[in-house]
């Protein structure tokens, strides 16, 4: 009897741990999902309203595909060097990029020499041009360089490039393309 008894109580004892140790949490899990599964209702219309207003999210410098092309090796001296430029999304996604001259800037050296900046004299509309690219398809525009130098501000009166070489850079969202290279002989 005496064996009985304390076997009786070994019994209750790990049940009553069993229940302690699995059903008090999932109570207590169940009680928890219902609190914030009714927060959640409330609040799901706002959530998912929301995340359709948002749309497309900005590119990413690292999904951004820059190329810079000049169409022409050497240009004489009736020439104007016409680059093209051309934005590829890279990503997974559709994705919205600024692409006017106020985000994009193309610089042309010779050597150190800064001769030339698509910044110095934009203005108006050209300073916003919003791009919604999609996955892997192209945008392309062209920029035809007059052959003078610039400078910050537009100051009127620029002198034109001498013969040389120089090299176009453009650059968008922290992404810089690589040098088109030319020749004015």
């Amino acid at each position: 009897m005496y064996w009985v008894r304390r076997v009786v109580v070994l019994v209750a004892v790990v049940a009553v741990v069993l229940v302690a140790v699995w059903v008090v949490p999932f109570v207590v899990g169940k009680v928890g999902d219902l609190f914030s599964g009714a927060k959640g209702a409330a609040s799901a219309p706002t959530t998912t309203t929301s995340a359709a207003a948002v749309g497309p999210q900005p590119c990413a410098a690292e999904a951004l595909g820059l190329t810079l092309a000049a169409d022409g090796a050497s240009y004489p001296a009736s020439a104007l060097p016409t680059l093209t430029v051309t934005l590829v999304n890279n990503g997974l996604a559709s994705c919205v990029v600024d692409a006017g001259e106020a985000q994009r800037e193309i610089v042309i050296m010779s050597g150190t020499d800064r001769i030339w900046s698509s910044r110095d004299c934009a203005a108006g509309t050209a300073l916003t041009r919003e791009l919604l690219l999609a996955r892997g398809a192209p945008d392309t525009t062209t920029v035809q360089w007059q052959r003078k130098r610039s400078a910050a501000g537009c100051p009127a009166g620029q002198p034109a490039a001498l013969k040389g070489t120089y090299s176009a850079t453009m650059t968008l969202a922290g992404v810089t393309s690589q040098a088109a290279v030319f020749v004015l002989p």
